[in-house]
């Protein structure tokens, strides 16, 4: 099936029919608008009724940056090299060795760009992949409507990894619930060739969580990070006053940094393994009034 004559049927729907039809293909039923109970429906709700303005800075990559440096300070920033309408505009002479390239207004880590070694990167594929990036409109694919108005820009970031030998870079990602952490998942070998990332849920003790989602446990469980207690700190500070949102950080021994605001973890449309995980998850999200 050709799905461009459907995504431009479905640039047409309304968000609540969208998302419902969303949401049975993947659970086979339709959300429950009018009480709520799991996660993924739950995320859903909110993709409707908790639009606040501020929102739309958060999950723009290149103006959070500020926003998240009023709150917890610049030290936990990554660096920006660059910014950018078209990639035509890049100043590549201009960038270091190593860099990564992202859009400010999403995509998920397939639109994220590494350079390791500027004299073997194939500039013209990063090129071509930008374009395509740059296409892309995260609020008509899954409806999440903070990223409909941030501006589409290419960001260039200083390249980080860990201070061991290990070069896996671990992300770590915090279920925030009003200003609590209720548990993580810790992303792993993303640098892996020959298969898929990893992902293992903990809870705010990193206490291994008997479920999966999305993605297989890694071979062996990720161990606590050493500035774990900090990161939840940092990730308390950033979710204060959020009925729900998910903050992601790097662990680079010496320090923490910010990764992004994530308000919809996996846009509410992938299942949890066991199913009664989608409930407990579910219990923890307190809906706010409605708010558009």
């Amino acid at each position: 099936m050709n799905n461009i004559p459907f995504l431009v049927f479905a640039r047409k729907l309304p968000d609540k029919f969208y998302l419902g039809l969303k949401f049975y293909k993947e659970f086979g039923r339709f959300p429950n608008w009018k009480n709520p109970q799991s996660y993924n429906e739950k995320l859903q709700w909110l993709k409707l009724y908790d639009r606040r303005p501020e929102y739309v800075t958060m999950v723009d990559k290149y103006a959070v940056k500020d926003y998240v440096s009023s709150i917890i300070g610049g030290e936990f920033i990554i660096p920006t090299l660059g910014i950018w309408h078209r990639p035509e505009d890049i100043e590549w002479d201009a960038l270091p060795n190593q860099f990564v390239l992202k859009t400010t207004h999403g995509g998920g880590n397939e639109g994220v760009i590494i350079c390791r070694d500027k004299t073997t990167f194939d500039r013209q594929k990063a090129i071509d992949l930008l374009n395509n990036n740059l296409k892309l409109d995260l609020y008509y694919i899954s409806r999440e409507w903070p990223y409909k108005n941030v501006p589409k820009r290419i960001l260039a970031e200083k390249y980080i990894e860990p201070k061991s030998n290990n070069k896996d870079l671990a992300d770590y990602k915090f279920f925030c619930f009003d200003g609590e952490v209720r548990g993580l998942f810790v992303a792993t070998e993303r640098q892996n060739p020959n298969g898929e990332v990893k992902f293992d849920f903990f809870d705010s003790d990193f206490n291994h969580l008997p479920f999966r989602q999305g993605h297989d446990h890694a071979g062996v469980t990720p161990a606590q990070p050493k500035n774990f207690d900090l990161m939840k700190k940092i990730a308390q500070q950033l979710s204060k006053g959020i009925p729900h949102v998910r903050i992601d950080l790097y662990d680079l021994e010496d320090k923490v940094l910010f990764g992004e605001y994530t308000f919809f973890h996996f846009s509410g449309l992938v299942k949890f393994e066991p199913e009664e995980w989608d409930y407990k998850f579910g219990s923890w999200l307190k809906l706010p009034h409605k708010y558009e």
